[in-house]
């Protein structure tokens, strides 16, 4: 289920009107996003971000209360807009290999979308409290549990062999990876690639890697070494 950015007890606001702080808090984050690529986060000033989201700074600390808030709710917004996508996707589909395709293709579209908030996640996480940064991955592995799930009705269903619990995570992380990579190389990959091919082999590529769980057998000390 999707969560609402006026909902978030971590960032506490002085307006009461839910609606409002979700539609102000969003128009803060992709005005900072914008502003954190182009200058990093450490160089932006939180009267920068209110000018470019055309607030007052007044208005800006209405609803956040420092600029790691900004950042944090950065985060929050690419992962309740993953997590909806993916969880519409299950309850849409009949199961079988449609299922996983639709999750597939959901998530990567969010990928597509949302690159630049991707980017900068990747970026300037560091810069976050320690207590939000325990958030950010808790809710990664809420996401990558999603793919799990699909893959879980799969071989319930017999559409793909079992998998050990450690290859299921395993496919479910790639899953994750492989979205992220259309964000880091699209600046080549889009040259060879539409959004639409991506998805397509990577999910050929997806299903693949579960018929082959096997891993590939551990070198001896030694050999193939100059």
């Amino acid at each position: 289920m999707e969560k609402d950015l006026s909902l978030l007890k971590d960032v506490p606001t002085q307006v009461k009107d839910p609606e409002l702080v979700k539609r102000r808090r969003r128009q803060i984050v992709d005005a900072a996003v914008e502003l954190f690529i182009r200058k990093g986060f450490h160089k932006t000033t939180t009267r920068e971000i209110a000018q470019k989201a055309g607030l007052s700074i007044g208005s800006v600390y209405e609803y956040v209360s420092t600029k790691e808030d900004v950042l944090y709710l950065v985060c929050d917004v690419i992962h309740a807009e993953a997590e909806r996508q993916i969880s519409e996707a299950l309850a849409r589909t009949a199961g079988g290999l449609e299922t996983l395709a639709e999750v597939i293709r959901e998530y990567f579209l969010v990928c597509d979308r949302m690159s630049d908030h991707i980017l900068l996640v990747y970026q300037e996480t560091q810069s976050l409290p320690h207590k939000w940064r325990r958030v950010v991955l808790e809710n990664e592995v809420r996401i990558t549990g999603l793919f799990t799930r699909a893959l879980t009705s799969l071989m319930a269903d017999g559409k793909i062999p079992l998998l050990s619990e450690a290859a299921m995570d395993l496919v479910a992380h790639n899953i994750a990876v492989i979205g992220h990579m259309w964000t880091f190389r699209r600046w080549f990959l889009s040259r060879h690639y539409p959004i639409d091919d991506y998805i397509r082999h990577q999910t050929a590529f997806i299903l693949n890697m579960c018929h082959t769980e096997e891993p590939v057998p551990e070198r001896r000390p030694g050999h193939g070494n100059p």
